[in-house]
């Protein structure tokens, strides 16, 4: 009876003191307590998000739409910081255990508060996009993720400070060691800086059609620090190194202000004088009066030139240019077709053809004379 004792006792003893000094009851009581606040984080960001969003609703702005989505993390993580500051409260620890645990709690409070004005630049890029007509969207996106690094950065600097890390020399030593690495890395800092330049000069932007000699042609899906993904026609995705595009020439077909339908028409040569000038007539005529081409004389651009243009080996050729008042390719195309039916109908009206490519043999006829035969003596 009396080993009972002791052991109960011991056992009283062990409960008592627990773990650091800590009773085993109000470490399990703490727990218990943080637990209920995390199974609990669902249902309360719920809470809080459902009411934030009937707010919201009455006003006619997008970004606060947008707020109310980007923190549903941040208040998901608002339970665990509370749950474990009142744990950690109701808990009597050493004195030895009491700074380690309020620096935990600090930290918790600091990644919640750098995570919420992290997640909150993207709402600030409603703003920002005001001045889009000054900045492209590409470097608006920039500026975004840049922010968001930043604020990642110092969070991870105020977490480190907290615990008596200081800083000044990590990033002394960061630095000598970026000198190593950019001298590795030149390829890198050149397509950095060739993309700044892009966003700078505005080149081009996303959802420009662009033609980059010898690399591709397509549309502008991305424009990113490394490098430009190009969406070409047939639907490839071609990654472009940035520093490419200030190497090589690049034509951007979005800027144009029209299109240009340049074709050389071969005229058959038993076409004659007459029938050349009423086809460039009718042509220049049907051109001037359409309201599809720009045709008041302002400018090479808002020019139509119908002429014959040169005497080739099978046709008499003649040139029409004009310039269409869409750059949009689908009404382009239309414009083109109805064009091409109109001088069709035009030449065929005259008498004309259309001459192909063809070859006169001339073979000539020379009299041949009969040879004498050589008959021998009997």
């Amino acid at each position: 009876m009396t080993t009972f004792n002791n052991f109960f006792e011991l056992f009283a003893d062990v409960w008592s003191r627990g773990i650091f000094g800590v009773n085993v009851s109000e470490i399990i009581i703490g727990l218990l307590i943080f637990f209920i606040f995390y199974l609990f984080r669902s249902l309360f960001a719920r809470f809080i998000l459902s009411k934030l969003s009937k707010i919201v609703a009455k006003t006619k702005t997008e970004a606060d739409n947008i707020i109310v989505k980007v923190i549903e993390g941040p208040i998901k993580f608002l339970p665990i910081v509370l749950g474990f500051f009142i744990a950690t409260s109701y808990i009597n620890f050493s004195d030895d255990l009491i700074n380690f645990i309020e620096k935990i709690n600090r930290t918790l409070i600091t990644i919640f508060i750098f995570w919420l004005i992290h997640q909150l630049v993207l709402p600030l890029s409603f703003l920002i996009k005001k001045f889009e007509e000054q900045l492209t969207t590409a470097l608006i996106d920039w500026t975004v993720k840049g922010l968001k690094i930043i604020i990642i950065i110092l969070g991870v600097i105020a977490a480190l400070e907290l615990w008596g890390i200081k800083v000044g020399p990590i990033i002394a030593g960061l630095g000598l060691f970026g000198v190593a690495v950019a001298l590795g890395a030149q390829d890198l800092f050149k397509n950095l800086i060739s993309g700044i330049m892009i966003l700078m000069e505005r080149r081009f932007k996303i959802g420009d059609v662009i033609s980059v000699s010898s690399e591709a042609e397509g549309i502008v899906e991305q424009i990113g620090f490394r490098s430009t993904l190009i969406r070409q026609f047939d639907s490839n995705l071609v990654m472009v190194p940035n520093f490419k595009f200030s190497e090589q020439s690049v034509t951007n077909y979005t800027r144009r202000k029209n299109r240009r339908i340049k074709w050389i028409i071969g005229l058959e040569y038993r076409t004659s004088v007459d029938q050349l000038k009423q086809i460039r007539n009718k042509i220049k005529d049907f051109i001037d009066n359409s309201s599809d081409y720009e045709n008041d004389g302002s400018s090479y651009f808002k020019s139509s030139f119908v002429n014959v243009d040169s005497f080739s080996d099978s046709s008499i050729d003649m040139l029409v240019q004009c310039f269409t008042k869409t750059t949009d390719w689908s009404t382009y195309i239309k414009v083109k077709e109805k064009l091409a039916i109109k001088v069709k109908n035009i030449v065929e009206s005259e008498d004309a053809g259309f001459a192909f490519p063809s070859q006169s043999i001339y073979v000539e006829n020379i009299k041949s004379e009969k040879p004498e035969v050589f008959i021998p003596p009997k």
